[in-house]
C-alpha cells in the first residue's frame, strides 16, 4: 500500500547538491528526500523525466523507506571511481576524489567532443591506475553501431574490462556484440534495463554479457533483484548520480546481490562538493550501512523556495500516480 502524500510531505527535503565537474550536463543536482519507519529515502528523478517514469522511482523510495529490506550478504561494497568527459589533463585531479578505486568508468561519446577527446581520457585513465588497474567506458547510447565498433577497437589497446551502453537499441546492442566478441570486450545494458518497458528483453537476445542496474529507476531493491535473477548475467550496481541517501539505498541492493563480481558504480559521492551525508569511497569501497542525513547539511543545501516547491508538486502528482496503479 503506498503511504497518504501527508506522511511524505511530513519530513519532506529538497536538497540541491553542487558538483565538482558538470556530469550528464548537470551542474547542481536535485533530489527529494524523506523519512519513513525503515529509515530516509531519496526521490531524485532527473528533472527532464516524465511524470509516469518519475512515479516507479518514486515506487523505490517508498519501499525504502517504509519496507524492510533483503538481508545484506556484505558489509562493504568495492566501487569504482567515475571519470566525467573531462580533458584529459583533468584526469588526475578527478582520480585523486576516489580513494583507493582501481576500477574506473571513463565517460565516452560525449555530445560536441570527438572519438580523439575519448582516446586521450582513457590513455589518461590507464597511465594514472597502471596496468594492474581496471577500465570500463560508458556511452550512454551515444553510438550507432558502426561508431561503436569503431571506438571500441580504437579503445581496445587500453585493456578495457567492458564497454557500457555503446548503443541505444538491443538490436544494435546485440549486432555491436556479434562484431567485437572476438575481441573479448563484453558489453554491458543500462539505459535498455532500466528505461525499457521489458527489462529482460536485452538477455533473451543476447545483446549484453553483463547488466547494470539501480534500485531507483528499477523500482526498488526487490525488483532489481529479482530482474538480475530472471536476466541470469552478472550485474554491477550503479547510481543514478544519488545524494548519499540514494547511494545508501544502491549499497544496500548491492550487499544482498547473491554474487557481486564486479565493483560497483557507488562512489559518485565524490563528484559532489557537499552531501547530505559522507559517502565517499573509501579504501576503494562504501559501506553498505543505512545512511542518516546531517541535519547541519540539509539545512545549508536546502534548494530554493521555487525548486522546492516544484520537487513537491512532482511528488504529488506521481504519488497520485502509484494510488492510480494501486
Amino acid at each position: 500500500m503506498t503511504p497518504p502524500l501527508a506522511d511524505l510531505l511530513a519530513t519532506a527535503r529538497v536538497v540541491a547538491l553542487p558538483m565538482n565537474t558538470r556530469f550528464r550536463g548537470v551542474d547542481v543536482r536535485e533530489a527529494l528526500l524523506f523519512e519513513g519507519p525503515q529509515g530516509w529515502a531519496e526521490f531524485s528523478p532527473f528533472v527532464e523525466y516524465p511524470d509516469a517514469e518519475a512515479a516507479t522511482w518514486l515506487a523505490a523510495a517508498i519501499n525504502f523507506a517504509w519496507h524492510e529490506q533483503p538481508r545484506a550478504l556484505r558489509e562493504r561494497i568495492p566501487v569504482n571511481a567515475t571519470v566525467p568527459a573531462v580533458e584529459a589533463a583533468r584526469v588526475p585531479e578527478v582520480l585523486a576524489r576516489f580513494d583507493g578505486c582501481r576500477t574506473a568508468k571513463v565517460k565516452v561519446a560525449e555530445r560536441g567532443q570527438a572519438l580523439a577527446d575519448d582516446i586521450a581520457r582513457v590513455r589518461a585513465v590507464r597511465a594514472q591506475v597502471g596496468p594492474e588497474g581496471r577500465i570500463r567506458v560508458d556511452a550512454n547510447a551515444g553510438w550507432n553501431v558502426d561508431e561503436a565498433e569503431h571506438a571500441i577497437h580504437a579503445l581496445a589497446e587500453f585493456d578495457l574490462e567492458y564497454a557500457e551502453q555503446p548503443c541505444a537499441s538491443v538490436d544494435e546492442l546485440a549486432e555491436l556484440r556479434r562484431r567485437v566478441k572476438h575481441m573479448g570486450i563484453p558489453i554491458a545494458a543500462d539505459e535498455s534495463i532500466r528505461k525499457a518497458d521489458d527489462p529482460l528483453a536485452v538477455a533473451r537476445a543476447g545483446a549484453a554479457d553483463l547488466v547494470v542496474i539501480k534500485a531507483q529507476p528499477l523500482g526498488g531493491i526487490r525488483r532489481a533483484l529479482d530482474i538480475v535473477a530472471q536476466a541470469g548475467l552478472p550485474a554491477v550496481v550503479s547510481s543514478a548520480l544519488d545524494t548519499a541517501v540514494g547511494l545508501s539505498q544502491g549499497a544496500a541492493l548491492a550487499a544482498s546481490l547473491p554474487s557481486l563480481e564486479f565493483d560497483c558504480g557507488l562512489g559518485t559521492a565524490s563528484l559532489f562538493t557537499d552531501d547530505v551525508a559522507d559517502a565517499r569511497p573509501v579504501g576503494g569501497s562504501v559501506s553498505a550501512a543505512r545512511v542518516i542525513p546531517d541535519a547541519g547539511a540539509l539545512a545549508r543545501l536546502e534548494a530554493p523556495a521555487e525548486r522546492r516547491d516544484w520537487w513537491l508538486a512532482r511528488l504529488e502528482r506521481c504519488h497520485a500516480l502509484l494510488d492510480a496503479r494501486g
